[in-house]
């Protein structure tokens, strides 16, 4: 079954006085990009978060945001030591590099220190989030998310399933209308080659059965015809394959459009002219949801 690259998915929990509100978004891409908006305490847990989507999923554009709301408790706030040392570290080291530049910079004051983020924490900033809760909070927005890509999918399945059916059935009334006109073509190509060998004083006879030859291999389009109705089983192939196959249909795609452009081109009959253009249009339209598969 074919996954769609669009879903959306939603968790939320509680654990103590800590709650949440986890979001998944997916949008079409060309390869798998990933984008978290995590808390800073859920930082050291990125990779790890990472790992569990890629598993998941193989291309699109999948963003995850992590709302943290804490409980309506006393939070005092905080000096955080560590925080404070690593910045005076920094600063000394700026100082210094300054000096052997021959520059002078101003002293820093306290305040200067405390306005830097992290410095003054709140008791609720340091508290240790439910990192246990989080994680499955998370598994099961994952389990989410693909349902909705693999329902997205069913009904994008379905769509491309009878545009494939109006393809070949356009392809078929191409190939009628080719067969149809051939006596013409025949009669067309029998009238300049008359005309032809009534003016081929001083040319060259296998020259001008080459470009004769030429003109019978430009007004014939059944190998188009052959390769349009060869894209089609194609294309149902990937469709009842399993995995990915997102970048299959599309480079498929292209094939389709290409077959139909040469069709268009070699067709010299009003009516093969405009079965043609329907094609084209049809296959644009797959094209369009394609791209949203994964």
């Amino acid at each position: 079954m074919i996954r769609s690259m669009t879903a959306f998915a939603s968790e939320t929990g509680r654990a103590g006085d800590t709650s949440w509100v986890l979001e998944m978004r997916g949008v079409n891409a060309k390869g798998l990009d990933i984008r978290l908006r995590l808390p800073e305490r859920l930082m050291p847990q990125e990779q790890l978060i990472r790992a569990k989507i890629a598993k998941a999923f193989a291309r699109g554009n999948i963003g995850v945001t992590l709302r943290i709301e804490e409980g309506e408790t006393s939070s005092p706030v905080r000096l955080d030591e560590h925080v404070l040392e690593s910045y005076i570290l920094a600063a000394i080291r700026v100082r210094t590099i300054a000096k052997n530049k021959g520059l002078k910079l101003s002293e820093a004051t306290a305040p200067d220190y405390l306005g830097l983020r992290g410095v003054m924490r709140t008791d609720t900033e340091l508290a240790p989030l439910p990192e246990a809760e989080l994680l499955q909070s998370i598994d099961a927005a994952i389990v989410g998310f693909d349902a909705m890509r693999a329902s997205e999918g069913a009904a994008l399945d379905a769509v491309m399933r009878d545009q494939l059916s109006q393809i070949a059935a356009l392809t078929s009334a191409a190939a009628a209308l080719a067969e149809a006109r051939k006596d013409q073509v025949a009669e067309t190509l029998k009238s300049n080659l008359a005309r032809v060998m009534d003016n081929v004083d001083g040319v060259d006879s296998n020259r001008v059965a080459q470009e004769l030859a030429l003109l019978a291999v430009k007004a014939d389009v059944s190998e188009e015809i052959d390769r349009l109705l060869a894209h089609v089983a194609a294309a149902k192939a990937l469709l009842d394959a399993d995995g990915p196959v997102g970048r299959k249909l599309d480079f498929l795609m292209q094939e389709f459009n290409r077959e139909a452009n040469t069709l268009c081109s070699k067709s010299g009959d009003a009516d093969l002219t405009r079965a043609g253009l329907d094609l084209k249009a049809v296959i644009d339209q797959m094209r369009e949801q394609v791209q949203n598969v994964e």
